[in-house]
């Protein structure tokens, strides 16, 4: 008997919680909020861009660097692992 009245409860509070939730995000009040958010983000955005700092660039000598190992080519030994079965 006690087991089932635990049952019956666990259902109710899990039903329960469900419900209000489902009832929360289809109130007006939500999405009043919610178009609100979406709307001001544009806002929000160009705020944040005010206070982004800036760095220097440091790629001047990345292409150089490439182009010295440019003519280097390792060798991989990948066919010959698979020859190798003594």
């Amino acid at each position: 008997m006690l087991k089932e009245i635990k049952y019956i409860f666990f259902f109710l509070i899990i039903s329960l919680f469900f419900f209000v939730t489902f009832k929360y995000y289809i109130s007006d009040k939500h999405e009043k909020k919610y178009f609100r958010s979406i709307n001001n983000l544009e806002e929000i955005i160009n705020e944040k861009k005010k206070n982004l700092i800036l760095l220097e660039s440091n790629t001047e000598n990345i292409k150089l660097f490439i182009d010295e190992n440019k003519n280097q080519k390792k060798k991989f030994n990948f066919w010959n692992l698979l020859k190798n079965e003594d």
